[in-house]
């Protein structure tokens, strides 16, 4: 079996020690090195790929540990996988806390004057500790009667995309990727969030309104996390490809099931119950690191366009 192992850091400096670390822990595997390439830019490389032959009897759930206690300490990202189909035809993203660097309904508590209450609500579903479905209900119920125009100073004011969205999904799309927005937040923000990146499509929950106000109530079906997975899976069978072909990227309990089940599941700044079954952790590095987890060389990253003078 061929893997590869994709190192990322903020800090280019850190990439020989932790190129080092790795290697040296491959015999203990029974796993040889076949070959390593920098994955740019230039001299201020911040990816580099080493590629491994492995004994078939190891298993990768083994070698991504050896890989984890080997960057231990070290702020360097990784991703362990074969090496064969990175590139994916499907990108399924979680909004709050991944695409963006907030967690809009906290936010748009904030405005309802409850954003503690309600924060602390979210932690503890976004950790896993209680479920996802009843907790969205108990903070949208917080927020009833909140003026409908809170919904845009909020998005105006508080939600911004977390460093390399754009690149990453502007680049996915013009590979041929679809990519997917697929929320437990709402439509409101997603629809967007979605189009500030340039998603296809996005997926999300709808608040009941009274009037101009909102009711306090979330309309069914809720998306949770079993929606997410869903969507991953009909998103999939849209384009023609299993859920192997897909990337899948989010921060909470609530995306867990999408994260096992795409052939490459990103855990980004995420709670410990998702960083510890995800094949690919993002805490140190920007979203692009999910590029260069694929392979790609910084030189294919998608440019902003930027208007010249007359």
């Amino acid at each position: 079996m061929h893997l590869a192992v994709t190192l990322v850091a903020p800090d280019p400096s850190a990439l020989p020690a932790a190129q080092d670390r790795v290697e040296k822990a491959m015999p203990a595997l029974s796993a040889s090195i076949a070959g390593a390439r920098l994955l740019g830019p230039g001299a201020l490389d911040m990816a580099v790929e080493v590629f491994l032959m492995l004994n078939p009897a190891e298993i990768l759930t083994g070698v991504r540990q050896a890989v984890g206690e080997a960057l231990a300490g070290l702020p360097v990202d990784f991703a362990v996988q074969p090496a064969e189909g990175r590139r994916k035809s499907l990108f399924i993203a979680d909004m709050d806390s991944t695409m963006i660097g907030c967690e809009c309904l906290d936010e748009l508590a904030d405005f309802a004057g409850v954003k503690a209450e309600v924060a602390a609500i979210t932690e503890r579903a976004m950790a896993g500790e209680i479920g996802f479905e009843g907790a969205l209900r108990e903070r949208v119920a917080m927020l009833k009667g909140l003026d409908g125009g809170a919904l845009q100073r909020c998005y105006d004011e508080r939600v911004k995309l977390n460093p390399g969205a754009w690149t990453l999904v502007q680049t996915l799309r013009a590979k041929g990727v679809r990519c997917v927005l697929v929320s437990g937040g709402f439509t409101f923000f997603t629809a967007r969030v979605a189009e500030a990146c340039g998603f296809h499509a996005d997926r999300a929950n709808r608040f009941v309104m009274d009037g101009g106000a909102l009711a306090g109530g979330v309309t069914d079906p809720i998306l949770g996390r079993e929606a997410k997975l869903a969507a991953l899976r009909e998103e999939a069978a849209s384009v023609g490809v299993d859920p192997s072909a897909a990337i899948a990227i989010g921060d909470g309990a609530n995306d867990l099931a999408m994260i096992e089940e795409a052939g490459l599941g990103v855990a980004y700044r995420a709670k410990p119950v998702v960083a510890a079954q995800a094949g690919a952790r993002i805490d140190h590095a920007d979203l692009t690191a999910v590029l260069y987890f694929q392979g790609y060389r910084a030189e294919d990253f998608a440019k902003p366009f930027k208007l010249t003078a007359e």
